[in-house]
């Protein structure tokens, strides 16, 4: 039996998951594998090359940099997220990513990418992210309308979430049948038909089974949520989700708020550190 953790996006939200991460990796908490779907995969790939930290200190260091997120950088190349501050400069010079641990982890690292042409999610296994592996991570996490889209394998690709927010379904096929799921939304929440999508259907004219899965994607989420808390009750699985978000946004720029969110999922894991354990049979 593979154990597994399958981490939820959210933009800056986000950073939840990296607080839980951080007191999984502090405490020896390993799993099989790990997927993560846009920032829950950018999250998710620190927790594999055991990097405690990574993420909420360059998210806070950088989150009110112009080179890292800005109207400008929209306008003028495509990005919100600068690409090449975001998956080049940062992970490479200013914070570097450790592929050489990657390389070696005992967790096996996935990312959830959307098909544009097919509106289909992909699911792909980054040993390394050196190189074009790259690609693929910045593909799960690059939105519509603030993205360009992202070639990755000669693929065009854009942000897991369109296709598959919370792919616990796919891990399960993949072998991983004992599984923790983070969300990043509080209990309760449910999504709504997206506001933007008349402006995606136009801006995505080419792309019909993209658009048609972003008219799907608030029905699917609505049903994996529900489905996760069923499953959750029944003991099958051990959900873990904020009780609130502090009032952080999608492209959050206050450190400050982004550090209290952390904080709420280091606490929250290590609440639940001794049924952690338990669930995943270490102890």
């Amino acid at each position: 039996m593979k154990t597994g953790i399958v981490i939820e996006g959210g933009g800056h939200r986000g950073i939840y998951a990296a607080g839980i991460l951080d007191v999984f990796c502090e405490n020896g908490i390993e799993a099989d594998g790990v997927l993560g779907v846009s920032a829950g995969a950018v999250h998710g790939a620190s927790y594999a090359s055991h990097q405690i930290g990574r993420s909420v200190r360059y998210t806070m260091k950088y989150c009110g940099d112009k080179r890292y997120m800005s109207f400008r950088s929209w306008l003028r190349t495509g990005d919100l997220f600068n690409a090449d501050f975001c998956w080049r400069e940062l992970p490479e010079k200013l914070d570097p990513y450790d592929n050489d641990a990657l390389e070696s982890s005992p967790v096996e690292f996935y990312v959830t990418c959307t098909d544009i042409e097919t509106g289909e999610p992909v699911y792909h296994r980054c040993k390394t992210l050196r190189g074009d592996e790259m690609k693929w991570l910045q593909a799960s996490a690059s939105m519509p309308l603030a993205s360009n889209i992202v070639c990755a394998d000669g693929r065009k690709m854009l942000d897991g979430g369109i296709a598959d927010s919370i792919p616990l379904r796919a891990f399960e096929h993949l072998g991983y049948t004992r599984n923790i799921v983070i969300l990043t939304q509080p209990e309760g929440y449910r999504k709504g038909k997206n506001p933007l999508l008349p402006a995606l259907r136009i801006a995505m004219r080419k792309y019909p089974a993209l658009i048609r899965a972003m008219e799907m994607r608030h029905i699917v989420y609505n049903e994996e949520v529900a489905d996760i808390e069923r499953r959750a009750e029944a003991g099958s699985l051990l959900l873990i989700r904020p009780k609130h978000t502090a009032g952080v946004a999608r492209t959050e720029k206050d450190g400050t708020k982004i550090k209290a969110l952390y904080d709420i999922g280091r606490k929250d894991a290590l609440d639940r550190l001794d049924a952690i354990w338990n669930f995943f049979g270490k102890r």
